[in-house]
């Protein structure tokens, strides 16, 4: 039976953008993805870049890189990423000040221009001006995500790579004789609901189903999950002229705080925080929009929630900034989003298991997953690269 030289494990972004960068680099890698029509982050994503919001020299120089790749991206590719710049709100809350708002954002490669509640209104005419003390605005990008994605997969496979659609059910190993003559067990496929396969390395790009399956092959990572909920409208007449968020996002608190104990995360059952919900909305160019989000942190991938519940608490949050959205005819929707405990992706080879990678955890997945799926093409194929390095699993391991 063929062996590959790469098995990517997750069709969304993540694992599409890596297998593209993959078998450009010469390797023979198949991708596995498990459903058709995939219900995942991708999916139902918002489908912002946030290129100007880089804090530290890596994600700055990763944001440089991103908007340079999108730019060129659809070319490349030869497909549509409907790729655009858009004007970013970020609403104040009226029991907020903004200029402590707008002092939040300083430390940001471009901070946020702070705007009067006449402003504000004056960009986005769907505003409630009752409703926000003022907006932050900066130039954002967007793109389909499902199309970028789409994109991704069908260059990957004109490039050489093979795609399945099946489910993953566990990791396969075998035990050799390592330089010192040690037993050590080395990963060397998979088994599906269809088929082996049978590859030299394992990269895990699977979201928030990326710990569990990890777990379930005896492998223990600090890579956690949320469960992340939505409204998705067909195309209405109605026009946001702005991508719509609140200045004050609790989703990265939530995610710092959930995984301060992670025990927590080996057992379903939990839900380490509260939910919280950071009310927004974007429109896409088929006139589309999505409205949300939503976050829990349940610690089973197939947790149940309340969708009724969900759904009138995004429609009443979101009415109160955007009247007119509150109760457009729209459709619930529930997917998982990786996430580390530090908002820097684990990237790499995961230390003592031998053959198995792992390609996840974005907080800002579809700026950063672009140059970062090329630098690890670079890496694998032995180009040092010191950005890959940092965001090894292993860096959990050594700080204990």
């Amino acid at each position: 039976m063929k062996t590959y030289d790469w098995m990517v494990v997750g069709g969304g972004i993540t694992g599409a953008a890596l297998a593209y960068e993959l078998v450009k680099k010469g390797l023979s890698v198949i991708l596995l993805e498990q459903q058709r029509k995939p219900q995942n982050a991708t999916s139902y994503s918002y489908g912002g870049l946030a290129y100007w919001s880089g804090t530290t020299p890596i994600t700055r120089q990763l944001c440089q890189e991103a908007i340079a790749r999108h730019y060129i991206l659809s070319q490349e590719l030869d497909a549509e990423t409907e790729f655009r710049q858009l004007d970013l709100l970020l609403t104040i809350s009226t029991d907020s000040d903004p200029d402590v708002a707008a002092a939040s954002y300083a430390h940001l490669a471009t901070p946020p221009r702070l705007l009067s509640i006449q402003e504000a209104c004056e960009l986005e005419p769907l505003l409630n001006q009752k409703a926000i003390a003022g907006a932050l605005t900066v130039k954002h990008g967007h793109i389909h995500a499902e199309k970028t994605t789409q994109g991704y997969i069908q260059a990957f496979l004109r490039a050489g790579g093979e795609m399945e659609i099946t489910q993953v059910l566990e990791l396969q190993t075998r035990s050799q004789k390592n330089l010192l003559a040690e037993s050590e067990v080395r990963f060397t496929g998979v088994k599906t609901t269809t088929a082996t396969f049978h590859s030299a390395n394992i990269v895990i790009c699977a979201g928030g189903l990326s710990r569990q399956l990890l777990k379930s092959a005896g492998i223990p990572i600090k890579l956690y999950f949320s469960h992340a909920e939505i409204i998705k409208t067909p195309p209405v007449e109605l026009r946001l002229h702005t991508l719509v968020m609140p200045a004050n996002q609790q989703r990265f608190q939530l995610e710092a705080e959930s995984t301060q104990v992670d025990e927590l995360w080996n057992q379903p059952g939990n839900q380490p925080v509260p939910p919280i919900l950071d009310g927004g909305a974007v429109q896409f160019l088929d006139g589309s929009v999505v409205l949300g989000q939503i976050t829990r942190t349940l610690t089973d991938p197939d947790g149940k929630v309340n969708s009724e519940e969900s759904e009138k608490w995004l429609r009443q949050s979101v009415g109160k900034i955007l009247p007119a959205l509150g109760k457009l005819p729209g459709t619930w929707h529930h997917c998982l989003v990786a996430f580390s405990s530090d908002r820097l992706p684990l990237i790499g080879a995961i230390p003592g298991f031998a053959g198995v990678h792992v390609f996840s955890g974005f907080s800002n997945p579809l700026v950063i997953i672009p140059p970062l799926a090329r630098r690890f093409a670079n890496f694998v194929t032995g180009q040092e690269d010191e950005i890959i390095a940092q965001m090894s699993p292993g860096r959990y391991i050594m700080s204990g």
